[in-house]
């Protein structure tokens, strides 16, 4: 990794020598720069919210299956006519709770998607001010 991250040194300082008439070497290398780090940056932000979807589902799958199993439990101490009717209510109600963790998931991976892509649209922006400063310095 450090043979790399020298090479990639002595590239931008070999790239900085490059003299163009009219062209800023050093600011292209700078812009470069600074599009990586806003990738990474992303990058980040999209791996920790996949990490907290992935979390968030599993308790969820977690809480399900305990509901469940006391239910189960529950069922089998008691009256099995009676209890009919309560593990209909039961079933409805589970099925309820995993339509909204399933909302509730999706909505997680909507706000991920939607932090990380306006990291990267924030970056763009970036370049395209830069982009229109250094044309007016020419």
């Amino acid at each position: 990794m450090t043979t790399s991250t020298h090479s990639v040194i002595d590239f931008s300082k070999l790239m900085e020598q490059v003299k163009l008439p009219g062209f800023d070497m050093t600011s292209v290398i700078e812009t470069q720069r600074k599009n990586i780090e806003a990738l990474t940056a992303a990058n980040q932000l999209a791996y920790e919210g996949m990490q907290a979807l992935v979390k968030k589902q599993a308790e969820m799958f977690n809480e399900r299956v305990q509901e469940i199993q006391a239910e189960v439990q529950k069922a089998s101490s008691g009256n099995p006519v009676e209890g009919l009717s309560q593990r209909a209510d039961f079933v409805q109600q589970t099925f309820q709770k995993i339509f909204d963790d399933m909302r509730e998931l999706a909505e997680m991976a909507q706000k991920a998607q939607t932090e990380t892509l306006a990291a990267i649209s924030q970056r763009a922006a970036q370049d395209v001010k830069e982009a229109k400063t250094a044309a007016k310095h020419k």
